[in-house]
């Protein structure tokens, strides 16, 4: 998962206070490297560091695309001058964000220091007539709650725009021949999006990882760690060879070919051909940084890159099924799977172990079991249908519910029903991507930056999103 540097290009106009200007670049500055963002700023394009002429655009957008940035921040530390930071949106092409601090009394004899809202009206008009995307910011104060998440909500949106863009997907094997429910066009990924898939056959990955447990000292080692993180049962040991080598060929391939994410075909053939399957592995990987979906998912490996990088690159994702509603609870959940949940995630004194399939028969090793801890999740689907594509988007909270075998979660939201409404109409399958973070304000907006990809908010609401991003809580 890749980091993002984020351009930033304070703006001001010739007819108010360059002084204050200047202080509010400093501020601005100051506030993101308390924040820990990483930026460029155009200190080198002239001696004051603000945009003020073309001339500073052209050497702004040269010096963005030198650096590789990835977004773009116009603060107007004052007033700004819209044509030119239009000219480097139109130019750079990234997400785009704009802010202005809110001014103080006029000065005693009542001029003006800044009148930075007003600038922004005029530069999003221009925009707006480019048909430029950008993100806003309500003109509020440096210190305001509503800045602090306004950056940090772009920053996420920015990230999965990065990560999503040009992914590359490492697929294993084919999809099962019964699931219709993951077939994909996989030119529709590559021509959207630059999305590739890196296929690999099944009988390559067997024969890699016979070769692992023969010569790769890694493999043991890997074993010895599994056996103390979680209690066995039912696991020979082959399968948990299999296991450990499984895991060190997918690290060492994702590495090898930079993938983001990788689908694996998980039953029947792998399991019918190695005598275990691969949840654990998977779930072994994920909790690495490189999401796995099982039954070759490769829309749900996608959901999976999409709800990590608006969380954080160091959160693990999980890959559940919606799989039934709670007995007692009307609005909540179970997500489910078969044992690919990351270990990390286990719930604090959680009866885990490792062992055998619990639903399919022959019932061979190689699935996790335990609950997960998340006490805040976010769920996203990314699906499509005739050429177009949506991304579900909801939030709910851990909540209690009956002891299932497989790697589960209880979630609870608003109203389940309209969720449900939500996935039967579609274009939505039952395989939904989670991480223990609300972030679907994140989701939402790098929507906007992504062309081709509606976005499809259940709980919160559109509305809700906006409101929250103008300083308002969930609840």
């Amino acid at each position: 998962m890749k980091k993002v540097t984020i351009g930033l290009m304070p703006t001001r106009r010739f007819c108010f206070s360059r002084e204050d200007a200047l202080k509010y670049k400093g501020l601005v500055e100051d506030k993101l490297r308390e924040w820990e963002i990483d930026f460029v700023n155009i200190d080198s394009v002239n001696e004051e560091g603000l945009l003020l002429t073309l001339e500073d655009a052209k050497k702004t957008v040269s010096l963005f695309q030198e650096k590789k940035v990835d977004a773009v921040f116009a603060p107007h530390v004052n007033f700004g001058t819209e044509e030119v930071v239009a000219y480097v949106a139109r130019k750079m092409q990234k997400p785009f964000l704009l802010w202005g601090p809110r001014d103080e009394n006029p000065m005693p004899n009542g001029e003006h220091l800044r009148d930075s809202q007003c600038g922004l009206f005029a530069t999003s008009n221009v925009l707006n007539k480019y048909h430029v995307p950008f993100t806003y910011i309500t003109n509020s104060r440096l210190d305001s709650e509503v800045f602090r998440r306004g950056v940090f909500n772009f920053v996420a949106a920015a990230r999965i725009v990065k990560n999503f863009m040009g992914a590359r997907i490492g697929q294993i094997s084919t999809r099962p021949d019964n699931f219709y429910t993951v077939i994909i066009n996989e030119q529709e990924l590559l021509t959207k999006w630059g999305i590739e898939l890196v296929p690999i056959t099944l009988f390559h990955v067997q024969n890699s990882v016979e070769r692992l447990i023969k010569e790769d000292p890694r493999v043991m080692e890997e074993v010895e760690s599994i056996r103390n993180r979680i209690a066995l049962k039912d696991m020979t040991e082959q399968s948990l060879l299999q296991t450990a080598a499984l895991k060190l060929f997918m690290l060492d391939w994702a590495k090898e070919q930079d993938l983001s994410a990788i689908a694996i075909k998980c039953h029947d053939d792998l399991p019918n051909q190695m005598q275990f399957y691969s949840c654990f592995a998977n779930a072994e990987v994920t909790a690495a940084g490189i999401p796995v979906a099982c039954e070759t998912d490769i829309h749900g490996a996608i959901s999976s890159i999409l709800v990590q990088s608006a969380s954080n690159i160091t959160d693990q994702t999980f890959l559940a099924d919606m799989t039934m509603r709670h007995p007692d609870n009307e609005n909540a959940e179970l997500l489910w799977h078969c044992g690919n949940f990351p270990m990390t995630m286990c719930k604090n004194g959680c009866d885990a172990f490792l062992g055998r399939h619990c639903n399919i028969r022959p019932p061979l090793p190689g699935t996790g079991n335990f609950e997960i801890s998340a006490r805040d999740v976010t769920v996203v689907r990314f699906d499509g249908l005739d050429g177009e594509y949506s991304l579900l988007i909801g939030q709910g909270k851990q909540t209690t519910g009956p002891y299932n075998l497989g790697t589960y979660l209880w979630m609870e939201v608003n109203n389940w029903p309209l969720w449900e409404e939500r996935l039967i109409y579609g274009p939505y399958i039952h395989h939904v991507a989670g991480v223990a973070d609300q972030c679907a304000a994140a989701l939402y907006e790098a929507t906007r930056y992504i062309p081709g990809l509606k976005p499809d908010p259940v709980d919160p609401t559109e509305a809700q999103i906006k409101a929250y991003l103008r300083g308002e809580d969930w609840d």
